[in-house]
């Protein structure tokens, strides 16, 4: 079975564990970056991670993006969606198909 974690703050990751997501609470750019190579050696599937963390993090996650595994996930923290999340989803869109097929909102 893969393993699934999430990394960002513990305020917008506690629930997860009610999921059976393994939790990774980060608050500064070493942390963050830190714990994406860990999960990443230890063969962590999918890796979600908050907008947040996602911002302190940017080379780290960008080491991983044309790897099949892990497939880093940004999602919206607790604060609410800052947008991150669907512009990757766009992008990778994009970079798959080759034109923008995701319409503005």
């Amino acid at each position: 079975m893969s393993k699934v974690g999430i990394i960002g703050d513990k305020d917008s990751i506690l629930g997860f564990l009610a999921l059976g997501i393994d939790i990774f609470p980060a608050y500064n750019a070493d942390e963050v970056k830190k714990t994406i190579h860990k999960l990443a050696e230890k063969d962590y599937a999918i890796i979600y991670i908050t907008e947040q963390a996602s911002l302190m993090a940017k080379e780290s996650i960008a080491k991983y993006k044309d790897f099949e595994l892990p497939a880093i996930i940004v999602i919206p923290g607790v604060g609410g969606s800052m947008g991150l999340g669907m512009n990757e989803v766009r992008e990778s869109a994009k970079r798959a198909i080759g034109a923008d097929i995701l319409f503005s909102e």
